[in-house]
């Protein structure tokens, strides 16, 4: 336990404070290395370790190509590998265009306070990333939150917004797949009901690049190339390097250039990520067996949860390779994931706020870095785990 003498009105006694509340709440975090089996990371098709990766970052280096961008894209930061990066993307994801940017998070960030503007509507899914809901806030435009992969809810929405004078233009953020639960957002229907209302819907795909659609372009590929749908493709999950790919319509990738301070002001991601990154699209086509062989791991994951009676006790197969084990109490759920790790299964547990309260759970991630016998073994020491815990 923290230190209870510290007082609140010294330098740090604030933060003290904090601290030492979250500690009792048993939500208290802290950095925790890697170890045991790969149950944790977003490395689903086993691609930031691949010697193939490796090699094509080598090969760079000993072409020239620098660790570091040296500057922002609009100064002297835009290089080749960028611009090779970003013209490949293009090509493989069917947009018009496409921008790299840092990670995920600033990404989302940069498109929601740069594109919708003030006196237009920013309908989000309840259950959007957390990136997503601080562009929203720092954004211009009026924001309101919809159930959770309910269309009728984000048309309700629109149709108050509108019965209120709203005369802007509307714009709809969903992930595809959802980071937490691991289920699939709606899109065919999201995207009518953008067409309906000369909307925009911006797709994040962060859990789906790489591991659905044709060639792993996504869930949103039918819909990549209308000038009213932009993707966010993240480039640290299955694609195994970093950053993020923002594809969509040229003049809006133009406007981001012109208007987005977090692509401006920043210094572009390193020339060796945007080749990595390159690397790794062209395995996505050369190699389409690692999507198939997650598929069956997905699969056989749902069949262990039956076997092992822990469906029965109301962990149900997600259907995707984010399987979420939800245990509810938060002194609970860290305690399991604790007692997993202690017998070599790297199972991280996931605490409010970056769950609803009440929902702490483990995340289970399927990857390409296990095999169906540590599937086995993880869900035969999760059913032991549980039953010792009790209901």
């Amino acid at each position: 336990m923290m230190d209870e003498t510290v007082k609140h009105d010294t330098l740090l006694g604030r933060f003290e404070t904090t601290l030492r509340g979250l500690e009792r709440k048993a939500r208290l975090r802290s950095l925790a290395p890697r170890e045991g089996l790969d149950f944790a990371s977003n490395d689903y098709i086993g691609l930031a370790g691949l010697p193939r990766m490796a090699q094509a970052v080598c090969r760079a280096l000993e072409q020239g190509t620098p660790v570091g961008a040296g500057g922002s894209r609009l100064l002297r930061g835009n290089t080749p590998e960028h611009e090779a990066l970003e013209d490949a993307a293009a090509q493989f994801f069917r947009a018009e265009k496409v921008l790299l940017f840092g990670g995920g998070f600033i990404a989302n960030y940069a498109v929601l306070t740069t594109l919708p503007q003030k006196g237009d509507l920013l309908v989000m899914d309840a259950k959007i990333h957390a990136s997503a809901h601080e562009g929203a806030r720092a954004g211009r435009a009026q924001v309101m939150e919809a159930a959770h992969n309910d269309v009728n809810a984000f048309e309700a929405c629109i149709r108050e917004w509108r019965a209120a004078g709203g005369t802007g233009r509307i714009w709809m953020t969903v992930e595809s797949v959802y980071s937490m639960d691991g289920d699939i957002a709606p899109l065919e229907d999201l995207a009518a009901l953008a067409d309906r209302h000369d909307a925009f819907l911006f797709i994040d795909e962060a859990h789906a690049t790489g591991i659905y659609g044709p060639q792993g372009r996504g869930l949103a590929a039918t819909f990549e190339g209308r000038e009213n749908v932009l993707v966010l493709h993240t480039c640290g999950k299955a694609l195994g390097s970093s950053g993020a790919l923002v594809a969509g319509a040229k003049v809006l990738c133009d406007f981001m250039v012109n208007r987005s301070r977090p692509f401006i002001f920043a210094t572009a991601p390193s020339p060796l990520v945007a080749v990595a990154t390159q690397e790794a699209l062209a395995i996505l086509q050369d190699e389409p067996e690692r999507r198939e062989k997650l598929a069956r791991l997905v699969a056989f994951a749902g069949q262990e949860l039956e076997r092992t009676g822990l469906a029965a006790k109301g962990v149900k197969a997600s259907g995707t390779q984010i399987q979420p084990v939800i245990v509810g109490d938060n002194a609970r759920a860290m305690a399991l994931a604790a007692a997993l790790q202690a017998r070599g299964f790297d199972v991280r547990g996931v605490r409010p706020p970056t769950v609803p309260e009440g929902t702490a759970r483990l995340r289970v991630s399927l990857t390409l870095n296990v095999d169906e016998a540590a599937v086995t073994r993880l869900f035969d020491a999760l059913a032991e785990e549980w039953e010792r815990g009790g209901p």
